[in-house]
């Protein structure tokens, strides 16, 4: 098989079936909300950074990602209560973010841990990732007409913009699969 095509249909990493199985089986439910809780948190908190503290926040904000990959690994029912309560942190910790969190940062978060934990294949990861992101930022963009990606970036419909916005995203999917395969093979033994 061509390196090529062994990278890209390699299953990404064992240890998101071995995180599942942990967390499916584990008897104390208190553990479990309180695992999802403290990632939910890290998830607002990420996310709140960029109107925290203007500068170096936007480079700590699309690290709100993580925590949901990780916790909709461990389940989708954990990924979506994540997600929702990552979701009513922010809207007492920085409002101005919730519109921008579940269409970008957390939504391709489930995407990527969605198909890390059910297609397992790196190819299908990346572009569950890329598919939720375009399909977010394209939301914002043209139906709730929100400049998410500046005032240089019109809120017409455009096919040029749409295709760039999918190429970024692409390449953005595919970073965080990297990224978040790194930050489970790192955690698998902490959590669950």
């Amino acid at each position: 098989m061509n390196p090529m095509k062994k990278y890209w249909l390699k299953p990404v990493c064992i240890e998101v079936s071995e995180m599942n199985a942990r967390f499916g089986a584990a008897e104390a439910a208190t553990r479990k909300m309180i695992t999802v809780a403290f990632l939910a948190a890290l998830s607002a908190m990420f996310q709140s950074m960029g109107g925290l503290l203007p500068g170096i926040g936007y480079l700590l904000s699309p690290l709100a990602t993580a925590p949901i990959v990780l916790s909709t690994v461990l389940s989708l029912g954990s990924g979506l209560a994540a997600y929702a309560l990552a979701m009513l942190l922010l809207f007492f910790i920085q409002p101005s973010e919730l519109i921008v969190f579940p269409f970008t940062t957390g939504i391709l978060g489930l995407g990527i841990g969605g198909s890390l934990l059910y297609l397992k294949i790196r190819l299908s990861a990346v572009i569950a990732g890329s598919l939720s992101l375009w399909a977010g930022i394209l939301l914002l963009l043209y139906v709730f007409r929100f400049p998410v990606l500046g005032p240089a970036v019109s809120t017409t419909f455009n096919l040029s913009t749409i295709a760039m916005v999918y190429v970024f995203s692409l390449l953005y999917s595919w970073l965080w699969v990297e990224i978040s395969r790194y930050v489970i093979q790192k955690t698998s033994k902490v959590i669950a």
